[in-house]
């Protein structure tokens, strides 16, 4: 018997994660790996340990599939162990799929069906078989279950799952999974709690990465545009929807026209009879809605709100109609007004034509054929042969590419009205097929299709492959025919074999380059299916949950012992129209598959969301149709820079495998990096000089002759930092020898070395000397805090109130190339993290309607601010009695403006960091001036977007 490799770092820390809850007397545990990091190795491991301590006399595995049940066989005789796949539990390891158990769809049983269905009965009214199975378990005194890819359970059975533990108290039973804890529904979250407690171990993608275990990868996106044909019918069906919209626009459409309706609703009660916060807290889609009609110039902004990345777009499809409804309910269909009734049936019409009906109850989403085109759309196909021709421009013959689809051939007829639009097999694994084998280009790849059913391709490869399944069974291949593939203009390998034996076949084929294409079905080729070998993948599923997109883009991860420089690329083709109000329902669903999906990005952040395909990319939008061409250049360029991506990944270096929010700051006084690498700034010291309304203080500053100085560029910041201690001021970035910065700073530097008398200098530069001096002073008291010291500020002020643990030292702040500002909290948890960000982001915005608000003096720099001063007391003196010019009001962030209590915490890190001790409750008729008059101010100027990191 071969022994076993050595144990993946993940792989131990698991084992020991499980070792620690066994020794607890708990008997069920949690594990959380991705594909490809070897959960199997975990199980065959924590079977073989049970059994050999006599803890446990049979194991039973459950996975969901044929495929990863022979995984597990073969993984348990590797390890020699005796295994069977019958329900007797003959021997000491028992191999079986979920539908050994309950039966689902029949179909699904040894092939890629779809996913298998909710049975109809519990525990009590499962199949005899089902029943006698699990009687065999409950007898069994010393059970050890193992759930592979143990979230089906949660999508699938439900309460079934309890029901079964139930049947088995003494038993000791092993969840895994790849789908990461925190992407868990509710509902699902408190199963696993309730059935299994806190999760054992969790590794994710990123942190296998890190350890080489899995491939680096980047995930990126080709755009497209719909056929000329497919477009055409597209602006056809969307011209009733912009009818409906110039109804609604129309201030003599109904007996309340629509917009002075959401102006009643939205805009003029808030704030006489509540705030926006609490507006928004009722009806956020509705609030959401009224921020991008506001963007589109429809109707006012409320008083006090602020609107963000999501709301600076023109309003969606869904925006309308949640207002729409609003009034329709409220209004419309109470009335019994003849212009009303009118208003309903307008948008009755219309509401089709963007997948809407309307009821007495509402408006209700239903079947969208626009959905299904832009799914399904030819041009999806095309740009797979894109794809492809790229990959092979960069790889050449190493080039392994699998292309994964929903369904090898549609079953159902169109929807009415799509005849002539779309193709029946438009989206198929067989329709993809085609379109990559008449191609010059990409027919030299040998592509093959392969599903649950049907082994596809040209004459010539299919021939080639059955001589390589020769090589192992000569007499399968001598019964196998290629035969033309009915409706098509490909051929099928005919013969009397099933997916369970062919897919092996191919997937060895496809390794050894005898194809350099494979196309098949999530189903088939994705959970459970294992090649080393694959470069990437072009993914034209619709599938969103985080668990298939996990499964599918583990894929291509698996490292390649013969490739170990490997660097997998997985696309995603999305297609996306201007001339239809849903044109973006497309994106909608890439946005819905990398939520909570971390890889690294351009700048070398691992980050969640449709940013680490594009840093230009929103989740809230696709980019115009016009920007297609420059993205897919993008693209091209990102494809080709394996070594980068690798770079990126920074594969061996440490990490703390954590999610923590990050809040990325765009604007204001640039700051120039090196390309590609982020300069961490040092944290700041709390403020030195404080422009008071009477007075500037300079604080823990000497008066003597020893004062001295350290510049620092800050963002927002001007001058020079002042600082106590015995060095020389250093002049400001910038300062030339021989100008009067290299005069001052020659000039202190001999009275804090040696204390030469002033007397000694001439008297011109000895009033630059001090003039210099002190107008670095007022331009420091007078300027905008650093967004490091706002930073700083915000985590004291939420560390004193107990609403996050960690504190300002904790802050970090990131320049990146284009002089983006990133901040976040190291260390911190999720929950504190995303606290700290969202709270940071109001201070930096417009100014809303906050509970209370912090002030900040400023004041005029004079040319000659310190007048016939002789001496630097003198000069300090007159430094101190500048008064204040102005001032800036700043939020107090809501979770701190909650009462006083929080907010005087605020108050109190404002002071430290930025200085300025004055609180003001805005509901205070001074407060209430003060909001009035500020609202809507932007003290910073910047843009802020908060995004999910992996550190």
């Amino acid at each position: 018997m071969i022994p076993p490799p050595a144990l993946r770092v993940h792989q131990r820390r698991a084992l020991d994660a499980l070792h620690a809850t066994w020794t607890t007397g708990r008997t069920r545990a949690w594990v959380v790996l991705p594909p490809g990091a070897g959960k199997t190795r975990v199980g065959i491991e924590t079977i073989g340990a049970h059994l050999a301590a006599g803890e446990v006399t049979h194991a039973v595995v459950l996975s969901p599939n044929t495929a990863i049940q022979a995984q597990w066989t073969r993984a348990g005789a590797s390890q020699g162990l005796e295994v069977s796949e019958t329900r007797e539990l003959a021997h000491t390891m028992t191999s079986l799929t979920y539908q050994s158990l309950a039966v689902f769809d029949p179909e699904s049983e040894g092939s890629e069906a779809a996913e298998p269905q909710a049975p109809s009965a519990l525990l009590d009214r499962l199949h005899p078989r089902g029943l006698a199975l699990v009687e065999r378990m409950r007898r069994e005194e010393g059970l050890l279950l193992v759930l592979d890819e143990c979230h089906h359970l949660l999508e699938v059975w439900g309460r079934l799952l309890g029901e079964l533990l139930e049947q088995l108290p003494g038993a000791r039973v092993l969840g895994l999974t790849a789908t990461p804890p925190e992407t868990l529904r509710p509902d699902q979250a408190q199963l696993v709690d309730d059935l299994f407690g806190e999760v054992t171990f969790a590794a994710g993608v990123p942190a296998v990465v890190r350890e080489g275990d899995l491939a680096p990868f980047a995930e990126l996106a080709w755009l497209t545009t719909p056929t000329a044909d497919e477009e055409q019918w597209l602006a056809e069906e969307g011209t009733r929807f912009a009818e409906l919209t110039t109804h609604l626009t129309d201030p003599g459409f109904g007996s309340v026209p629509f917009l002075e309706w959401i102006d009643r609703r939205f805009v003029l009660p808030v704030p006489r009879t509540l705030t926006w916060t609490t507006l928004a807290g009722q009806s956020p889609a509705a609030a959401r809605a009224v921020l991008r009609l506001h963007h589109q110039g429809l109707v006012a902004l409320p008083h006090g709100a602020r609107p963000g990345e999501e709301h600076r777009r023109p309003p969606a499809v869904e925006d309308w109609l949640e207002l729409v409804e609003d009034w329709l309910l409220r209004h419309v269909t109470v009335t019994g007004d003849p212009r009303d009734d009118e208003v309903v049936q307008v948008v009755r019409r219309a509401l089709s034509s963007v997948g809407f009906s309307w009821s007495r109850h509402g408006i209700r989403h239903t079947r969208s054929s626009v959905d299904r085109v832009l799914a399904r759309s030819r041009a999806k196909a095309n740009a797979t042969v894109d794809i492809v021709a790229c990959e092979l421009a960069v790889l050449g013959p190493r080039l392994r590419m699998l292309v994964l689809c929903d369904h090898e051939r549609a079953s159902a007829t169109l929807p009415t009205g799509l005849d002539g639009v779309l193709d029946q097999q438009s989206g198929s694994a067989v329709a993809v097929l085609e379109t990559l084998v008449a191609d010059p280009t990409t027919r030299t790849l040998s592509p093959l299709m392969v599903t649950g059913s049907t082994v596809a391709g040209e004459r010539g490869p299919l021939l080639a492959l059955v001589e390589h399944v020769a090589e192992t069974e000569p007499a399968v291949a001598a019964r196998l025919a290629v035969v033309p593939l009915p409706g098509t203009s490909v051929c099928q390998l005919a013969g009397p074999w099933t997916s369970r034996r062919w897919v092996g076949h191919v997937t060895r084929f496809f390794e050894s380059g005898g194809c350099g294409v494979l196309v098949g079905t999530r189903g088939l080729l994705g959970e459970g299916w294992d090649a080393r070998g694959v470069t990437g993948l072009v993914d034209l599923t619709t599938a969103t949950t985080l668990t298939a997109v996990v499964q599918t883009r583990g894929r291509a991860l698996r490292t390649d012992p013969g490739w170990p420089d490997k660097v997998a690329i997985n696309w995603s083709v999305v297609c996306v129209s201007d001339a239809h109000p849903k044109g973006g329902n497309d994106w909608d669903r890439l946005v819905r598959k990398h939520h909570g999906f971390h890889c690294v990005d351009e700048d070398g952040d691992v980050v969640d969301g449709v940013a680490h395909l594009d840093s230009a990319f929103s989740e809230f939008g696709p980019p115009p149709t016009t920007e297609i061409a420059s993205v897919n250049a993008r693209m091209r360029g990102r494809c080709a820079q394996r070594a980068e991506i690798a770079r990126r990944w920074r594969v061996g270096q440490p990490y703390d495998d954590r999610i923590v929010a990050t809040l990325r700051v765009v604007g204001g006084p640039a700051r120039t990096v090196p390309a590609g690498q982020p300069v961490r700034l040092p944290t700041p010291q709390p403020a030195r000089v404080v422009q008071g309304p009477d007075a500037v203080a300079l604080r823990e500053l000497p008066e003597g002759p020893e004062l001295t100085g350290v510049a620092a560029g800050e963002p927002f910041g001007a001058g020079v930092l002042l600082a106590g201690g015995g060095a020389a001021l250093v002049p400001a970035a910038g300062a030339v020898p021989g100008t009067v910065g290299a005069a001052v700073a020659t000039a202190l530097a001999l009275v804090s070395a040696g204390g030469v008398a002033l007397a000694g200098l001439s008297w011109r530069l000895r009033s630059q000397a001090l003039n210099s001096w002190a107008r670095t002073l007022l331009l420091e008291a007078s300027a905008p805090p650093s967004v490091h010291a706002v930073a700083c500020a915000v985590a004291q002020g939420l560390n004193e109130a107990g609403l996050v643990g960690a504190g300002p030292h904790d802050v970090v702040v990131e320049v990146h190339e284009g002089g983006e500002y990133r901040c976040r909290m190291a260390g911190a948890p999720l929950a504190d993290s995303e606290v700290f960000t969202e709270a940071l982001d109001e201070v930096l915005a417009p100014m809303a309607a906050p509970r209370y608000v912090v002030a900040r003096h400023v004041g005029d720099v004079p040319a000659s601010p310190v007048g016939q001063a002789r001496n630097l007391a003198q000069a300090a003196a007159a430094v101190r009695a500048r008064g204040a010019t102005g001032v800036v009001w700043h939020s107090v962030p809501t979770v701190l403006g909650v009462n006083a209590t929080r907010a005087g915490c605020f108050s109190r890190a404002w002071d430290r960091w930025v200085g300025g001790e004055r609180l003001l409750y805005t509901g205070s008729p001074e407060g209430a001036g003060v909001l009035a008059a500020q609202a809507g101010a932007d003290p910073f100027e910047v843009t802020t977007v908060i995004r999910r990191h992996w550190t």
